[in-house]
């Protein structure tokens, strides 16, 4: 049976508690056996959605959410703006996150959600993404779309337990 097709479209304050649900249960299926399991069993939609809709009451704009849908079915969901370098806005765009309902991973909607985040980044000269050093799954989904590590890592620490990150770079044609 086909798939009905994916649509991404900008996220909404009603998409809130779905985001978080996507969020959560995706840090608990990709990040199991790289983070404490204590840790990821812990993590709560509530608190998450509840956090989600004070930022996107309260945002400026310079965060874009977009949400993939299937048959009228949130399934997934990425953020992207200014790259930050600590605290200092750079001239490059950064993927700050993506997530996909497990039960749809491998169909499309993250390589959806993926491409409409880089063409709408179409105006910065570059595209950077953090993600989890042992997470090897999201690092070939973002090779496959044509991003490439640039060397950089950062120390990430989760109830005591490292988690390095490292850093992808996709240079756009702006």
């Amino acid at each position: 049976m086909d798939e009905p097709p994916t649509y991404v479209r900008p996220m909404d304050l009603a998409d809130c508690d779905r985001v978080s649900e996507i969020r959560i249960r995706g840090w608990q299926h990709a990040y199991r056996g790289l983070m404490p399991q204590a840790y990821l069993d812990g993590l709560g939609v509530a608190a998450d959605a509840e956090r989600r809709r004070a930022r996107f009451a309260q945002g400026d704009g310079s965060v874009v959410n977009l949400v993939a849908e299937r048959a009228g079915e949130v399934l997934g969901w990425a953020a992207f703006g200014p790259y930050r370098d600590g605290e200092v806005r750079t001239a490059d765009a950064e993927l700050y996150a993506i997530y996909v309902d497990p039960a749809h991973l491998g169909r499309g909607c993250g390589g959806a959600l993926l491409s409409a985040s880089v063409e709408q980044c179409s105006s910065y000269p570059r595209v950077l993404l953090w993600v989890l050093k042992e997470n090897a799954a999201a690092r070939r989904f973002y090779e496959r779309a044509g991003f490439r590590p640039d060397g950089a890592e950062e120390p990430f620490d989760v109830d005591g337990v490292p988690v390095p990150e490292v850093r992808y770079v996709k240079e756009l044609t702006g």
